[in-house]
């Protein structure tokens, strides 16, 4: 599967409402305060503390406006520099936590876990998109990971896609044992959108902040 490294779909800043209200009220202002000196009574003009106090709130609202426009423009500065950094991870390993794991043709999914106890005995359940159970397994009871290419046990492959791990795992005494997932892949693609950076790993799309770790290309972790 081909993935576009980079893209970029970047939010209109939410500062842009709140400067076009400014810019608005900085207009309106002026308009008001012209009209006013205009139509003033030459026999009583307009007193000069109020003129003063005028020209005080005039110059905050110019004020307003230029910092506005400059934290929108610093914002902009560092979505770049975040997707730049971002785009440093394109073709290393991340892994991060559930259940759900990608499957390309060149990639496998790859799951690994930790458990609260020592399992007996260790059941794996792959299902796809819809629920559906494509491949069972009977795993080690101290087995932390399983990299599965998308050979089926009926023979065949598994067409390409999102799949998802589940683990039977049991004690001594057949009670279960409670197991903590974490999926990994590789990263194909660094995205820009309005929640934030996401990376695709093995053409699934991930919050960057539900990456864990990140390593090496080639490392199965």
């Amino acid at each position: 599967m081909t993935a576009n490294p980079i893209t970029t779909s970047p939010p209109a800043p939410p500062q842009d409402g709140a400067l076009s209200k400014l810019s608005s009220d900085y207009t309106m202002f002026l308009r008001l305060l012209t009209t006013q000196m205009q139509n003033q009574d030459p026999l009583s003009p307009m007193d000069s503390s109020q003129y003063t106090q005028q020209l005080v709130q005039y110059s905050q609202v110019e004020q307003s406006i230029q910092q506005t426009g400059a934290l929108k423009d610093i914002l902009a500065r560092l979505g770049s520099q975040d997707m730049m950094q971002a785009s440093t991870l394109i073709g290393r390993q991340a892994a991060y936590a559930g259940a759900q794991a990608g499957l390309t043709a060149s990639t496998p999914a790859h799951w690994t876990w930790e458990t609260d106890g020592a399992p007996a005995s260790l059941v794996a359940s792959i299902r796809d998109a819809a629920g559906r159970e494509v491949e069972r397994r009977t795993l080690s009871p101290d087995a932390r990971g399983l990299l599965w290419d998308g050979a089926l046990s009926t023979g065949g492959t598994a067409p390409e896609g999102g799949y998802t791990l589940a683990l039977d795992a049991r004690d001594a005494n057949g009670k279960p044992v409670t197991a903590t997932l974490s999926a990994s892949g590789t990263v194909n693609a660094v995205n820009r959108t309005e929640d934030g950076i996401t990376l695709t790993i093995n053409g699934r799309t991930i919050p960057f902040s539900d990456v864990r770790n990140f390593t090496a290309a080639g490392a199965t972790g």
